[in-house]
This record gives C-alpha cells, sequence and structure tokens, in this order.
C-alpha cells in the first residue's frame, strides 16, 4: 500500500530522470514540439525544479543527445568471435532496434534537431560514427587501416546512418530487409575497393574464408550468382 509520500531525489538521480523522460519525449515528438512544462509534468515535478536542474531546454535537450548518443554508440559492440557476416547483421539489428525505438530522437541526433551547428552537438555526432568505425576496424583486427579500407569502413557508417534516416521515413522497406541489405553493402563496399588495391583483396579473401555459404556473405553471392545468366545476355556495348 503507497503512503502517498513521494521519496526526495539527489541531484544525480534527478538529472538522469530528467533526461530519460526528455529522451522519451523527443524520441516520439520532434524536441522543438516539446515544452519544459510537458517534461516536468512527465517526472511529476514543477516547472522552476526543472529549471533547477537544467539551465533551460537547450542544455536538458543536448545532455539527452548525449545518452542517446553513448547508447547508440554501444549498439555497435559485439563480440569478436564468429564469421564477421554474422556479427555485422546482429550489430545491425541492435542499431536498428534503436532507431525503431528513438525515431525521432535518432533523427533529431544526427540532423542536429534544435542544436543544430552548435559544437556540442557536432562532436556528439562524431563520436558516434568514431565510435562505430573504431568498432568495425577491431572486428577485422586491425589497427592501423590503409587509406582505402578507411573509406570502405567510414563509407559504410555513414551507408547506415542516411538508410535509417530514410528508412523513418514512412518505414516502406522492410527491416530485416535493410540490415541484410547493410550487411551485403559492406561487402560489395570492400570487393570493390578490393578490385583497385592488393590489400584490400587480401582482407576481403581472409574475411571470405571464415565465411559458411549460409551466411550474410555467402547469401550475397547466392544472389548475384541468379543474376549472372541474364547480364551475360545484355549486349557488350551496353557494359561499357
Amino acid at each position: 500500500m503507497t503512503t502517498g509520500v513521494r521519496r526526495r531525489m539527489g541531484v544525480d538521480e534527478r538529472r538522469r530522470q530528467l533526461i530519460g523522460v526528455a529522451l522519451e519525449l523527443f524520441s516520439l515528438r520532434s524536441p522543438d514540439e516539446v515544452s519544459i512544462d510537458e517534461i516536468a509534468a512527465a517526472a511529476g515535478i514543477s516547472r522552476p525544479l526543472v529549471y533547477h536542474y537544467f539551465p533551460g531546454k537547450q542544455s536538458l535537450y543536448e545532455a539527452a543527445l548525449h545518452r542517446a548518443a553513448d547508447e547508440l554508440a554501444g549498439r555497435f559492440e559485439e563480440p569478436h568471435e564468429g564469421p564477421l557476416g554474422a556479427r555485422l547483421l546482429r550489430v545491425m539489428g541492435r542499431f536498428f532496434d534503436f532507431v525503431d525505438e528513438h525515431g525521432l530522437g535518432f533523427a533529431a541526433l544526427m540532423r542536429g534537431g534544435p542544436a543544430v551547428g552548435s559544437t556540442a552537438t557536432n562532436a556528439m555526432i562524431d563520436e558516434v560514427r568514431h565510435a562505430a568505425y573504431r568498432q568495425i576496424l577491431a572486428h577485422l583486427a586491425i589497427e592501423d587501416p590503409s587509406p582505402r579500407l578507411q573509406l570502405v569502413v567510414r563509407s559504410w557508417v555513414s551507408l547506415a546512418e542516411s538508410t535509417a534516416l530514410l528508412w523513418l521515413d514512412g518505414r516502406q522497406v522492410p527491416r530485416a530487409e535493410l540490415e541484410l541489405q547493410l550487411v551485403h553493402d559492406f561487402a560489395a563496399l570492400s570487393a570493390v575497393s578490393a578490385a583497385y588495391d592488393d590489400d584490400m583483396a587480401k582482407l576481403l579473401i581472409r574475411i571470405l574464408a571464415d565465411e559458411p555459404a549460409e551466411g550474410p556473405f555467402g547469401d550475397l553471392v547466392e544472389r548475384l550468382m541468379a543474376l549472372a545468366p541474364a547480364v551475360t545476355k545484355v549486349p557488350a556495348q551496353r557494359l561499357r
């Protein structure tokens, strides 16, 4: 039975609560549409008390984005065991879990929202991208990547981000298909780079040597092989 007495929170606990409430509201609606009054009501406190912990909505918004950035960066963490394709597919599953749960918050983080152009927000976005970049290199067991490998990994991280943002605008493509397609995209980017660079070719061969036929990369090869007969029928001059 409740006594009706509200437990008093410490400063850090109250700040965490307000950040969590703000992040939830920002995930459901555009941050521009969420007021301090709504945040206060959702937290069960008065408007002046919100300002006691945060100077204004902008500082609370940036604190919420910081938590979102930390959580999103953590979605790229994965044990370095088993085939790379399966690992990347699990990473994409967790990445899209976050996008699905925090749609508008994710969009606000990546596009800047009301804090667009601010140094703090840009730094958060860059850290998320760099965290993902570092995680992928760790999966590849490479500490000193070549310029071409840097391009492949950074391009793929940007592609995952832009794909998720486009998916949020209507969700017209099944999410599971996009997750698999992005894993295929990583293999495709690596393969194209391997055609120009011996080190990338060696890396790709090493990756594929550990891939089972039923894995995501094996699935891509099977899909491409199914297209081969149709491609060979196209007149050579049309392929130039």
